[in-house]
């Protein structure tokens, strides 16, 4: 469950962004931090690399109101892409309480986009965290480059990879032009929101 602060009445809700390098993660908050930033009270701190990568978290916290008594705020971080920084990918998910794995459409990203599912599976077994019991949304990021002819997986296979077993919510998505952006963050909010009110009983 997420940090509860009795004496402020608040409850901090991490929700991490997960996936291949260049998949979209930090596009998807960059559009976010522009979309409600009349709404945001604080500069998302991005720390990135000379290849212009992500290398430690976005951070962004979004105030969603009250749940019993308590302010909720939802702080939204990315993972590093890159398969070396794996050390920090655990550590941007120690704590977390709800997931957006954001998968690249692109045909030549499928055998990266798999790798990467099954090490966010591992790195929350780790945890002692179940990616059964843990709320997820999936993103199929960059159905734009469609329109430029660039080869993209079809939603059946991309779905049929990634969540063939576990039938999660997936949407397709574009983080550049915003299409399901929105739609994808408020379902993994409503979904972590719900096990959190479950856990509050």
């Amino acid at each position: 469950m997420g940090f509860v602060n009795v004496k402020k009445m608040e409850v901090l809700v991490k929700l991490v962004y997960y996936g291949p390098g260049r998949g979209g993660k930090t596009t998807n908050l960059d559009y976010i931090n522009q979309k409600y930033k009349e709404r945001i009270k604080t500069d998302m701190v991005s720390i990135k690399t000379h290849g212009d990568r992500t290398l430690f978290f976005d951070f962004l916290p979004v105030d969603i109101g009250k749940i019993k008594g308590f302010d909720i705020k939802i702080q939204l971080y990315t993972v590093p892409g890159q398969v070396k920084y794996n050390a920090t990918r655990k550590l941007v998910l120690k704590g977390v309480d709800g997931l957006v794995f954001v998968a690249d459409m692109q045909e030549e990203m499928r055998e990266k986009n798999i790798s990467s599912f099954k090490q966010m599976q591992e790195n929350l077994a780790e945890m002692n965290k179940d990616i059964t019991k843990i709320p997820l949304v999936l993103q199929y990021n960059k159905a734009d480059l469609r329109e430029e002819g660039i080869p993209l997986l079809d939603f059946d296979t991309i779905d049929a990879d990634l969540n063939g077993e576990l039938k999660l919510p997936a949407f397709e998505g574009s983080a550049i032009t915003g299409y399901n952006v929105v739609k994808t963050l408020k379902k993994a909010i409503s979904l972590t929101m719900l096990s959190f009110k479950k856990e509050l009983l």
